[in-house]
C-alpha cells in the first residue's frame, strides 16, 4: 500500500527538527511547466488554477444556511461580514502559498517537520476531523439538491455523492490542469445561475453598497453578531491553508530566487481575483434571501429547501428554484473534489503514510457519507440543516490550529529567509488569526453552554441573549 516517492531538498536546513520528506501530491509535483521567457498574461495563464480549487471551500454548502439566515433575518447589512471575511481569506491563503513555493512544504508537512511527534498526530487528528466535517457538508448539499431536482432521497443522494471520487482519479491521471478545468466550469456555472438570480430579484443597488460598509450594530446586536460568526467560520476553511500550500507546487518554476518570487506573485493573483468571485457567490447568496425574503415576511428562512420552495413565488420566476438547486449541485461536487485532494495532502503530510489515492478517497468519503446517512436515517431528513451547522462548528474548532503554525512559519526568517513576512503584514496576519480564534471561541461557546449559564453570563454583561 505504501509508496516510495521522490524526496525534495529541504531550505534553510538548520530551521526545521527533521528533514523534509516526500514532496506534496508527488503524482503531480512540478507538472505543470511555466514557460520562462513567456509574457505576463501567458504566465499568469499558466500560474491560474490552484487559486480556483481553494476559492471553492469558500463557497461550498456550508455557506449557504449562514448567507441565507443573514440575508432573510438582517437584509444587507451582513455583507461587509462577507467582504471582510473575504479579505481574511485572501491574506491567510496568500501566506499558505508562500509556504509552499519558499520552502518545498506543504502546512502539514512544515509542522511535521518543527513539531514534536506527539503534538504532529494531535494536530493530524484535528485536521482529519475538520476534513471529515468539511466533506460532510458537501455530501448534504449535494443530496439536498440531487432531492431537489429529481427526488432522490437524502440517504441515496449522499451514497451517490461517493461516484465523485472516480472523477477525480480519472482526470487526475489525467493532467491537474483537468481538475482545475472542471472546478473552473463548476464555478462559472454557479456564477451564471446567481447572476440570473439576482437580476430576477432586483435588489436595491444604494441598500447593496451601504451593506458592505461595517456597522457599529453587528457589535451591538447579539442576533446578528451571532450570524456573522457563523458566516466568518464558514468562510475561512483550515483545510484550505493545507491544500493551497501543496498545490502551488504542481507549478514547474525556477527553483531560485527570481523564480520563487515570481511563483508567489502570479500565485497571489491566482488566488485573489478566484476569491472575488467566492466573494460574488456569497453576496449573492445573501442578496438574493435579503430581496427576496427579509421584506416579503420570511425573515426566519435558514433552511435551502425552504428557501427553494418560496424562490418562485417571491421572485415572480418558476425557473427560479431549479437554477437554485443546480447551483447548489455544482458547489456541493466542487467541494468534494478539493476536499478529497486536502484528506490526501494532511494524511501524506502530517504522518507520512501514503496510500493510494482511491483508497484515500473512499476513506475520506466514508468518513463523510456514513454519519451523515445515520443522522438522516435516525432523525430523519429534517435535520439536514442541523447537520451543516454541526459541520461549521467543527471547522471553527479547527481553525485556529491551522492558522496559528501558518503565521508562526512564515514569521520565521530562518524558515523563510528572504521570503519572511514584513512587519506590516506579521501584524495584519496576527489580527487577523487573533480575532478567528476569539470569534470562533465565542460560536463554541454559545453553541454548547446551557442556556442558564449563556442568560447569567449576557446578563451580567448587560446584552441580550442570541436566541439562535
Amino acid at each position: 500500500m505504501a509508496q516510495s516517492e521522490p524526496t525534495v531538498e529541504p531550505s534553510n536546513k538548520s530551521a526545521w527538527r527533521k528533514t523534509a520528506g516526500q514532496v506534496s501530491l508527488p503524482e503531480v509535483h512540478r507538472s505543470v511547466l511555466i514557460p520562462a521567457t513567456a509574457s505576463f498574461w501567458r504566465k499568469l495563464l499558466a500560474f491560474s488554477g490552484p487559486g480556483f480549487l481553494v476559492a471553492v471551500g469558500y463557497m461550498d454548502p456550508g455557506n449557504w444556511a449562514t448567507d441565507l439566515q443573514g440575508g432573510a433575518q438582517f437584509g444587507y447589512q451582513l455583507l461587509s461580514v462577507i467582504l471582510i471575511s473575504n479579505l481574511m481569506a485572501i491574506l491567510l491563503q496568500h501566506l499558505s502559498a508562500k509556504l509552499g513555493i519558499a520552502t518545498g512544504r506543504d502546512l502539514a508537512q512544515a509542522c511535521r517537520d518543527h513539531y514534536s511527534t506527539l503534538t504532529v498526530w494531535f494536530l493530524w487528528v484535528l485536521c482529519e476531523i475538520a476534513v471529515a466535517a468539511c466533506d460532510l457538508a458537501e455530501v448534504v448539499g449535494s443530496a439536498i439538491a440531487l432531492q431537489l431536482l429529481f427526488g432522490i432521497p437524502l440517504i441515496w443522494g449522499c451514497v451517490i455523492t461517493a461516484a465523485d471520487v472516480l472523477a477525480v482519479l480519472y482526470l487526475q491521471n489525467k493532467g491537474f490542469r483537468y481538475i482545475e478545468a472542471l472546478v473552473v466550469t463548476l464555478i462559472a456555472t454557479v456564477g451564471a445561475c446567481f447572476a440570473a438570480e439576482i437580476i430576477w430579484s432586483k435588489p436595491g443597488f444604494v441598500g447593496m453598497m451601504l451593506g458592505f460598509v461595517p456597522s457599529p450594530e453587528i457589535l451591538k446586536n447579539q442576533d446578528m453578531l451571532y450570524v456573522s460568526i457563523g458566516i466568518i467560520g464558514a468562510t475561512v476553511m483550515p483545510h484550505n491553508l493545507y491544500l493551497h500550500s501543496s498545490i502551488v507546487q504542481t507549478r514547474k518554476y525556477e527553483q531560485n530566487s527570481t523564480g520563487k518570487r515570481e511563483a508567489v506573485k502570479f500565485a497571489t493573483i491566482d488566488s485573489t481575483v478566484a476569491l472575488m468571485f467566492a466573494l460574488f457567490i456569497n453576496a449573492a447568496i445573501l442578496v438574493l434571501a435579503a430581496a427576496a425574503f427579509h421584506w416579503s415576511g420570511h425573515q426566519d428562512v435558514a433552511e435551502i429547501q425552504t428557501a427553494y420552495k418560496l424562490l418562485p413565488g417571491a421572485l415572480g420566476v418558476t425557473g427560479a428554484s431549479v437554477l437554485f438547486a443546480v447551483a447548489l449541485l455544482a458547489s456541493g461536487q466542487n467541494s468534494t473534489l478539493t476536499g478529497t485532494l486536502a484528506g490526501q495532502i494532511v494524511m501524506e503530510g502530517f504522518i507520512n503514510v501514503r496510500l493510494r489515492p482511491w483508497l484515500r478517497r473512499l476513506i475520506t468519503r466514508a468518513l463523510a457519507i456514513i454519519p451523515a446517512v445515520i443522522v438522516i436515517g435516525y432523525f430523519g431528513e429534517s435535520k439536514t440543516t442541523e447537520l451543516l451547522v454541526a459541520s461549521q462548528v467543527v471547522l471553527s474548532m479547527q481553525l485556529g490550529f491551522a492558522v496559528w503554525p501558518l503565521m508562526r512559519f512564515t514569521g520565521e526568517k530562518s524558515k523563510m529567509g528572504e521570503f519572511v513576512n514584513p512587519l506590516w503584514i506579521k501584524i495584519l496576519g496576527w489580527t487577523v488569526a487573533a480575532i478567528i480564534i476569539v470569534l470562533n471561541v465565542k460560536l463554541l461557546f454559545d453553541t454548547f453552554m446551557p442556556a442558564s449559564v449563556l442568560k447569567i453570563f449576557y446578563g451580567h454583561l448587560g446584552l441580550s441573549m442570541p436566541t439562535q
